[in-house]
């Protein structure tokens, strides 16, 4: 299998990375902060021990933190339900943030740590100008000593808006600042190479080079009753960190020193090595943050120039147009057999793409009337999505 990476060699990678790593973002899930009687305030009062000790190292730590709806639920005794609807989850959320804030107020008052409470939509971070923005407050809130505590806005995002769970709000917020490490502390060990209650054989992985369809299909031996994401969540944020040159650590949230023993050297929970290339941030936020408004279909040819070659997508390779969209737009590029295999942002709206799709860059301005480009998508705002993720 060779996505591992051996004891001797993964420690000594562990034990490099968390010295070097001065900017950590840590996301925290419902099922380690809530318990049988909503918040667990031990849990709450641990985390903000351990985070008030790496500030004082001298590091910079951003805290992503779930729970809100679980402790609204809990205070308002409100039962889970299937099927629950959006304006329960966000009356659940609106009730349960303040009492999430509160527990973190005094938690890390004990220790003179000041904290500020950042809420988020979709929205904020799809939008250059206020992702952007969200970046200078954060990097602000960094230069106060202040630990950003940070939660998706759940009362008023709207369900097509909202970020799939909080471990990709981690990543997105651990590549928009550049962070060198995204730890997730969670209900579970680490990664399994089998369900250790089915399987005798499952071991444990201590460190992983690379995140493949392999390990990929490891992600349904374990799960989580409170949280969103699951194990398949996290794996896909550990990717988008690693594209962008980060690493990332999923484990145990309720081992009362996970941090310390993350940071003295400890073999525990389950590692994840920076990638071999670097995404840069734009392209980051092309490729994971915005949500594609259409597709474009194309030939063979053009998946060769764009994938093998680093080409722009021009008009003559496009034979299909899905979706209606508006220049500017984020959209994603598959090839005949349905696989996408890039995402990008449109030089031209669906209905002249429609127009000028097949044909020849020199025959753009007689069938428009105009020409603003040669390229439907220029390679500067093209992202290849590769088999094993974002290259």
């Amino acid at each position: 299998m060779t996505f591992q990476v051996n004891k001797e060699d993964g420690l000594y990678y562990r034990q490099t990375l968390f010295d070097q790593a001065k900017r950590v973002v840590i996301k925290v899930g419902s099922a380690v902060l809530t318990g049988d009687n909503g918040l667990d305030e031990s849990i709450v009062a641990n985390i903000a021990r351990q985070i008030s000790f790496l500030q004082s190292t001298g590091r910079e730590v951003i805290l992503v933190s779930s729970g809100a709806v679980a402790a609204g639920r809990k205070r308002l005794g409100v039962a889970r339900t299937p099927h629950e609807e959006l304006r329960v989850k966000q009356a659940l959320a609106a009730t349960g943030q303040g009492l999430l804030m509160q527990a973190y107020e005094l938690a890390f008052a004990v220790f003179r740590q000041p904290v500020a409470q950042v809420l988020l939509t979709h929205a904020d971070l799809s939008n250059r100008g206020r992702y952007l923005n969200v970046r200078n407050t954060i990097r602000t809130l960094f230069e106060f000593g202040v630990v950003p505590i940070i939660n998706e806005n759940d009362t008023v995002s709207a369900e097509e808006l909202r970020f799939s769970d909080n471990d990709t709000l981690g990543a997105l917020m651990t590549n928009m600042i550049g962070a060198d490490m995204f730890i997730i502390l969670t209900d579970v060990d680490c990664l399994y190479t089998g369900h250790p209650a089915e399987d005798p054989d499952a071991r444990p992985i201590y460190t992983v080079a690379a995140i493949t369809r392999e390990i990929e299909r490891m992600a349904g031996h374990s799960g989580s009753a409170l949280g969103t994401g699951g194990m398949m969540a996290k794996l896909r944020a550990a990717k988008m960190v690693a594209a962008c040159g980060g690493s990332s650590f999923i484990g145990p949230g309720r081992h009362p020193e996970i941090l310390q023993a993350l940071f003295s050297g400890e073999l525990v929970g389950t590692f994840f090595l920076p990638g071999k290339g670097t995404l840069n941030r734009r392209k980051h936020w092309i490729a994971y943050v915005l949500k594609p408004q259409g597709t474009l279909v194309v030939d063979d040819g053009a998946r060769r120039a764009l994938v093998e070659q680093g080409r722009s997508l021009l008009p003559s390779g496009i034979v299909e147009v899905r979706g209606s969209f508006a220049v500017g737009a984020p959209v994603h590029c598959l090839d005949r057999r349905g696989t996408v295999i890039a995402a990008g942002l449109s030089n031209y709206g669906a209905a002249d793409i429609e127009r000028i799709r097949g044909r020849k860059t020199g025959e753009i301005a007689a069938i428009l009337g105009t020409k603003d480009a040669d390229e439907v998508i220029h390679r500067d705002n093209l992202v290849i999505l590769g088999s094993e993720g974002v290259v």
